[in-house]
């Protein structure tokens, strides 16, 4: 008599079951098909063709002329002033906006309150508004006065020498990426767990050592997608400082094809500038990444 509940097993099924199984490893595998994801390659291809056919058999294009200006000194010139306008405006805003960013993570009431009210405003308004704004700041003050609040003043500048079309563009610039740069580090930071700050506080570590060691290099990972797209969408933003008649690329195109006429080449030599030194951007982005990533698997 058995002293358990179990059935009692069946040799014969058991035999069946292992012969089963011979049986499964004797048939063929095939793998599954997907029509409609053929056919979607297909015609996808078919289009890409169609285009590149036209986009190079088309004269409307002008390539001849389009090789002339791609690498013209006034081209060169203007590409060189978009690429100061990038790098101005990324690191005066980045380094606002990560003062922003712990004003606003910060305890105290006031901090949080003039970094909302500042992030607030520089999203609300928009950037061609801003730029207009700095480019014309002589009209509303003459000159700006240091010195005892509605009171004497010490010393003064003169406005119109002191922001001209490229100090506001750039001030511009910064001034509205640090909002966005601002939400971007607070987020990367209230992703790092709080608890390895916990750790971190009871083991006696400073506090400016914990952000520095502990939570900037994780927050990296973060932060860096969202920044490289910021940084991006700057370079290629700048186009519309050509309002201010600044010589940056996009303004540049517009002077020689406002002589020429030749407004199709001409913008293709901007949209190929623009999409090279993106390219370039993201590449850089892409290593900047994966030395941030050491340690990680995604």
């Amino acid at each position: 008599m058995s002293l358990t509940s179990d059935p009692p097993i069946d040799k014969t099924t058991s035999a069946k079951t292992a012969g089963g199984a011979e049986d499964y490893a004797a048939l063929k595998v095939v793998p599954v098909r997907h029509p409609w994801r053929w056919a979607a390659v297909v015609a996808t291809a078919v289009l890409l063709a169609q285009f590149a056919h036209g986009f190079i058999t088309n004269t409307g294009w002008e390539w001849g002329v389009f090789a002339d200006y791609f690498t013209a000194d006034v081209i060169l010139k203007a590409v060189w002033v978009t690429l100061q306008l990038t790098f101005y405006g990324t690191a005066l805003g980045f380094a606002l906006g990560i003062v922003l960013a712990f004003m606003r993570l910060s305890a105290s009431r006031f901090l949080q309150a003039v970094a909302f009210g500042y992030i607030w405003a520089f999203r609300s308004i928009p950037l061609i508004v801003q730029l207009l704004f700095w480019f014309n700041l002589a009209y509303l003050y003459k000159e700006l006065q240091f010195g005892i609040p509605f009171g004497p003043g010490f010393f003064s500048f003169d406005t119109m020498g002191l922001v001209g079309a490229m100090s506001a563009a750039v001030l511009g610039l910064a001034l509205h990426q640090a909002a966005y740069a601002a939400e971007i580090v607070r987020g990367g930071v209230l992703a790092v767990d709080s608890g390895q700050l916990e750790a971190a506080a009871a083991l006696g570590i400073p506090r400016l050592r914990q952000i520095r060691r502990i939570v900037l290099p994780q927050a990296m990972r973060s932060i860096l997608p969202n920044a490289a797209n910021e940084v991006i969408s700057l370079f290629k933003g700048t186009s519309i400082v050509s309002v201010m008649a600044i010589g940056e690329l996009f303004y540049q195109v517009q002077v020689i094809y406002g002589r020429n006429g030749r407004v199709v080449p001409l913008l293709m030599v901007a949209t190929v500038w623009y999409v090279l030194l993106t390219s370039a951007l993201s590449v850089l982005q892409h290593y900047v990444e994966r030395h941030f990533s050491k340690g990680t698997t995604r």
